[in-house]
């Protein structure tokens, strides 16, 4: 399959922009507290035994899994039924943020990175399933945010459709990333002689 990813300027109003900052604070936020969680999980398992500490003690029973991905998720469900703010965001676009967490925590045990930091901001946020009726003229039509208009600086590719759209601030301008896809399969290249 052949994916293309074409970056439009987003037109927004007032309140579009308000919404989309709403987006980016709770992802933040979700962000930050699933951290959190996998540090406190991580301390709590280099305590020493004989002994407790003059500072402090992270208390987290001996069974309780590892809160990976799939747990933070799970985790993510259940907070949503109690906390009003997270009932606002797009469910899949939070899970999009747990998902970039576990890929930095698996970049710090393969590649040698270093440990995932604490976010003041995030600059952008994934939508990873779009409707069918996502391209319109002159505008996108976003889960939960609508129709935001855009500046059509190149035609949409013709024979792809939308699979993904990431949304952007760059300074006090919004863009948008839509990743095209082709269902057509590209054969695989010979070596040698044929």
């Amino acid at each position: 399959m052949i994916t293309l990813t074409y970056q439009y300027k987003l037109k927004v109003n007032k309140r579009q922009k308000q919404d989309i900052a709403h987006i980016l604070d709770v992802g933040k936020s979700v962000y930050n507290y699933a951290l959190s969680e996998r540090k406190d999980w991580l301390n709590s398992r280099k305590c020493l035994a004989d002994r407790c500490s003059l500072v402090s003690e992270y208390i987290i029973p001996a069974d309780e899994p590892y809160p990976n991905y799939f747990v933070q998720a799970k985790n993510l469900t259940e907070a949503k039924k109690f906390s009003p703010i997270l009932k606002t965001v797009n469910a899949q676009v939070l899970q999009q943020v747990l998902k970039t967490l576990d890929k930095a925590f698996e970049q710090m045990k393969s590649k040698g990175f270093g440990f995932p930091r604490f976010k003041k901001k995030i600059r952008s946020f994934v939508f990873p399933a779009l409707s069918k009726n996502f391209l319109g003229d002159g505008c996108l039509n976003f889960p939960q945010l609508g129709k935001i208009r855009i500046r059509k600086s190149r035609e949409y590719p013709s024979g792809f459709e939308p699979k993904q759209a990431r949304i952007i601030q760059k300074a006090s301008v919004f863009y948008v990333s839509v990743s095209f896809q082709s269902p057509e399969l590209v054969p695989d290249m010979t070596v040698g002689k044929t």
